[in-house]
């Protein structure tokens, strides 16, 4: 793996496939690293001929960390409440420029974009930013920013407020035992702890999330401003997949995002939650694809 020096952000990616391969970058969700995009679904990509580029955004994994004081239980609470008051230390805008450094320190005048959750806000936020950037654009289990749209299920809020307020994991066990409690809490239908482990295993050894580099990006998410509107400018070829079984981004999210984006499609998943079903990846893995084509056409 290497590292790219943005600014005064260090990013770190990994490029899979060939080097005459499409490329397209695969942008993570919050308190996720790069290493959450499952190994098979990346051989995927790379089978029907992409390079898949992939990378820790800021706060994450072997990227930079913030070093400013970190968020207090009450400032991310009052940004969960209402924008108007949320204070963070960047922005969606920010992780996208993040981005777009990436694609310059590459070389890479353009790429196709697919981002999941936090990720599929970032790649809205890159494609409006950076429209010459982006060839096409793939928003997963993610929304528009619009409050009303894509919120978390009142059922999930408990277990996410213990999330939010249990203290750092001390030990590398305890760190993977609430990964994988974590994805348990937010999957589908067909979660699978084995996979989900070795994900845990993956991020411990990385260097785990942690509570301040979580709630950094949660603050970023509700200190944004809603893209519901701006989304009608994009013209590049737009699919939005989200699981109908997704209690952290509720699906409204995604019918929200197509509804904006003209021209987009909408891939709705019965029992994918806010996940990536082993079942469905090879089905997401070519929908990506002939999404890419439509930029050809």
């Amino acid at each position: 793996m290497t590292s790219a020096e943005i600014g005064d952000v260090r990013i770190e990616y990994v490029i899979d496939g060939p080097d005459d391969g499409e490329p397209i970058l695969l942008i993570m969700g919050m308190g996720a690293q790069l290493v959450a995009w499952p190994p098979d679904f990346v051989e995927m990509l790379v089978d029907r001929g992409f390079r898949v580029v992939r990378y820790d955004n800021r706060d994450q994994g072997l990227s930079t960390f913030t070093e400013t004081p970190p968020p207090t239980r009450g400032a991310v609470a009052k940004g969960l409440a209402a924008r108007r008051w949320a204070i963070a230390d960047y922005t969606l805008s920010d992780l996208a420029d993040d981005a777009a450094g990436l694609l310059d320190h590459l070389g890479l005048a353009s790429t196709h974009v697919v981002g999941v959750s936090m990720g599929g806000m970032v790649a809205q936020e890159l494609t409006l930013k950076y429209p010459e950037r982006v060839r096409s654009l793939t928003s997963i289990m993610s929304n528009t920013g619009h409050r009303r749209h894509g919120r978390t299920s009142a059922r999930l809020l408990p277990a996410l407020m213990r999330q939010i307020r249990a203290a750092a994991p001390v030990t590398r066990e305890e760190a993977i035992e609430r990964g994988v409690q974590a994805f348990r809490v937010i999957a589908g239908q067909d979660f699978d702890e084995v996979e989900m482990r070795r994900m845990a295993e993956a991020h411990a050894a990385r260097g785990a999330a942690t509570p301040v580099s979580r709630d950094r990006q949660l603050n970023a998410i509700n200190a944004s401003p809603d893209r519901t509107a701006r989304l009608a400018e994009v013209t590049v070829p737009t699919l939005v997949i989200h699981g109908l079984m997704d209690q952290l981004v509720l699906p409204s999210g995604g019918v929200a995002t197509a509804r904006a984006i003209p021209g987009s499609r909408l891939l709705l998943f019965p029992e994918m939650g806010h996940d990536l079903p082993r079942g469905r990846r090879e089905e997401i893995a070519e929908a990506i694809t002939q999404n890419a084509h439509r930029a050809h056409a």
